[in-house]
């Protein structure tokens, strides 16, 4: 499923992460992150899988682009 940079966003809001912070939790430079949420240039597929691990990693979920279109949201934490 791909990413889109609205998506890229949002899971960063949801996580309360910077770009720095996605950059150094996927292992890649903060301007591509940048540049892709500011629609300049589209990733690379190892870069969005990059991205993408990194989300699910912290528990994010990208929801695929539906009716609705794409989305985000957290996934659950299971209670102790």
């Amino acid at each position: 499923m791909p990413i889109h940079p609205e998506q890229c966003r949002a899971a960063r809001g949801l996580l309360n992460w910077t770009q720095e912070r996605l950059a150094a939790a996927a292992g890649v430079s903060r301007s591509t992150i940048k540049d892709f949420e500011r629609h300049r240039h589209a990733l690379h597929q190892s870069t969005e899988d990059l991205l993408i691990e990194a989300f699910e990693q912290a528990g994010a979920q990208l929801l695929p682009h539906g009716r609705e279109g794409p989305g985000v949201r957290l996934k659950r934490v299971p209670r102790p």
